[in-house]
C-alpha cells in the first residue's frame, strides 16, 4: 500500500520556530516540513542520541531534568520513529489499538467481541483506551495508544481530532474509523453503517403499519455522526408521507437510558402529544419504555416505542422491542480486518457502508415475537 509519509514531506518550504525554556532565553530553531528525525530530537535537547533512545524505549533510567528536555525536543519537533524503521528494527508489537468513548452500555460488547476475535485470528493483542468525545475538531493532546506500543489504531471516538488524525496520516501510521467520517483532507479508511435508510424505515413502518402521526424523536449526542443520519432518516420518513417535523417532539436521549427517561418524563409532564418514538437507540428506547411504564402508560398500546442497533437486550424488553438490527460485531470485525491489512502493508477499501435491517417485535404494536 503506498503510503504518505515520503510524498507529504518531499517540499523544500521551511519556517522558524520560536522555542522558550525555563532556563535560557528564546532560541531559534529552524525546523523543515521533513519528518523529524532522533538526531534532531536528540540536537535540540542538547543530549546524546543513545539518551533520546533510552528515554523512547525505557531501557535504562534517564535523570528526570534529561526526560522532560527529550519529551519537550519531541513535542516540539512533533517526532515520532517511523513505522518501517520500526518493524525493521523489531520493534512491531503485534498489536492494535481501539480508542473509544466509553464502555458503559450494551453496544460495545458485541464491538469490542469482533475487533478482538479478528484480532486473535491474526496474532494480534488488542489493547483499548476510552476517552469522552470533544465538541472541537482539533486537538493538542498526548494520546497513551500510538507507534510505541501498536502498530495502528482503530478511532471510534472524536476525542482524536483533526490535528492528531493528521499527524498520524502524514506518519504512515495505520488507521481505521469507526462510525465517523475522514476529514476531507485526509485518506482514511472508514467502516461505518447505513442509518439512514434503517431510520427511515422504521419509522415509515409508524405510519403505515400503524397509523401513528405524531412521532417523537429521541436524539443521539450532538454532534454524533450515527445520531445525524438517524434523524436525517425520520425526517425523511415525515416528508415522505406528508407529516410536518414538529420541533416540540424532537428531545435527547443521548443513546442512554436515564437520558431518555428524563425527556419522556419531561414531555408526558408539558402534556406534549405523541403517539409513537423512535429513539435512536436500543438504550434510549428502553428509557423510553420505562418512563411510559412510571407514568401509568403501555406501549404499545398507548405509544409504540421503537429503536436501533438491536442489541443483545432488545428481545427480553418487555414489550420486545421492534428496532433496526445494526452490524455491530461485524462493524467490528471488517475494521480490524482492514487495519491489520494496513499494517501488513495491503490496499484495503477506504469506505465500507454495512447495511442495516428492521426487526420488527411487539413494541411497536404488532404481534411478532
Amino acid at each position: 500500500m503506498k503510503r504518505l509519509s515520503e510524498t507529504a514531506f518531499s517540499g523544500s518550504h521551511s519556517h522558524l520556530l520560536t522555542v522558550y525554556t525555563a532556563s535560557s532565553p528564546a532560541m531559534i530553531v529552524q525546523r523543515t516540513t521533513k519528518r523529524a528525525t532522533i538526531s534532531d530530537v536528540a540536537r535540540l535537547a542538547g543530549v546524546s542520541i543513545a539518551t533520546v533512545s533510552r528515554v523512547l524505549n525505557g531501557t535504562a533510567p534517564v535523570a528526570e531534568e534529561t526526560v522532560q528536555a527529550v519529551n519537550s525536543a519531541i513535542v516540539t519537533l512533533d517526532y515520532a520513529p517511523h513505522a518501517a524503521a520500526r518493524t525493521l528494527a523489531g520493534r512491531r508489537t503485534d498489536t492494535i489499538g481501539l480508542l473509544l468513548p466509553e464502555i458503559s452500555d450494551a453496544f460495545y460488547a458485541p464491538l469490542i467481541r469482533g475487533i478482538e476475535h479478528r484480532a486473535r485470528e491474526a496474532g494480534f493483542d488488542l489493547l483499548i483506551h476510552t476517552a469522552a468525545n470533544r465538541s472541537q475538531g482539533t486537538d493538542r493532546i498526548q494520546m497513551p495508544l500510538d507507534e510505541h506500543n501498536t502498530d495502528g489504531l482503530l478511532v471510534f471516538t472524536d476525542r482524536l481530532g483533526v490535528d492528531s488524525l493528521t499527524r498520524f496520516h502524514n506518519r504512515g501510521f495505520p488507521l481505521v474509523l469507526l462510525f465517523r467520517s475522514a476529514p476531507a483532507h485526509l485518506d482514511i479508511p472508514v467502516v461505518t453503517l447505513e442509518n439512514k435508510a434503517g431510520a427511515a424505515s422504521v419509522v415509515e413502518h409508524l405510519i403505515v403499519a400503524h397509523n401513528c402521526q405524531r412521532i417523537a424523536f429521541l436524539a443521539g449526542p450532538s454532534g454524533n455522526e450515527d445520531s445525524s443520519w438517524r434523524e436525517a432518516g425520520y425526517r425523511e420518513a415525515l416528508r415522505a408521507h406528508g407529516i410536518a417535523d414538529d420541533p416540540t417532539l424532537h428531545g435527547l436521549g443521548n443513546f442512554d437510558n436515564e437520558t431518555a427517561q428524563a425527556t419522556v418524563q419531561q414531555w408526558l409532564a408539558q402534556g406534549l402529544q405523541f403517539d409513537a418514538i423512535f429513539a435512536g437507540d436500543d438504550e434510549a428506547a428502553l428509557g423510553a419504555i420505562l418512563a411510559l411504564n412510571r407514568a401509568g402508560k403501555r406501549a404499545p398500546e398507548d405509544v409504540a416505542v421503537v429503536g436501533f442497533d438491536d442489541v443483545p437486550f432488545a428481545h427480553l424488553t418487555s414489550p420486545k422491542l421492534t428496532t433496526v438490527r445494526a452490524p455491530i460485531e461485524m462493524a467490528g470485525q471488517q475494521a480490524a480486518g482492514m487495519l491489520i491489512a494496513m499494517i501488513q502493508g495491503d490496499d484495503v477499501e477506504r469506505f465500507v457502508l454495512l447495511p442495516t435491517e428492521m426487526v420488527i417485535r411487539q413494541s411497536c404494536g404488532c404481534s411478532s415475537v
